[in-house]
């Protein structure tokens, strides 16, 4: 199974995008699963990734940040 993170934060309307576009592909791919986490909530992703937000990982490691295409996330998972 795919798994895949969306590290975000509340009030980010980028995140938001993003959480839309990983929502709608992962529809065609219903092995993969999504996790969601605040990097409010954990001062290593905090430290790592606050200007980067959102960021997506796809089995621990770093997809893309800012803005999910569609298209090449369906492709990195297998479609």
């Amino acid at each position: 199974m795919t798994s895949l993170t969306l590290l975000g934060k509340p009030g980010c309307h980028l995140c938001d995008d993003a959480r839309a576009v990983v929502v709608d592909v992962l529809a065609e791919f219903p092995a993969a699963r999504l996790e969601e986490r605040s990097i409010l909530d954990d001062e290593a992703l905090n430290a790592r990734y606050w200007d980067e937000i959102p960021v997506l990982l796809i089995d621990g490691d770093v997809h893309t940040y800012w803005r999910v295409d569609a298209d090449r996330l369906r492709a990195a998972l297998g479609g």
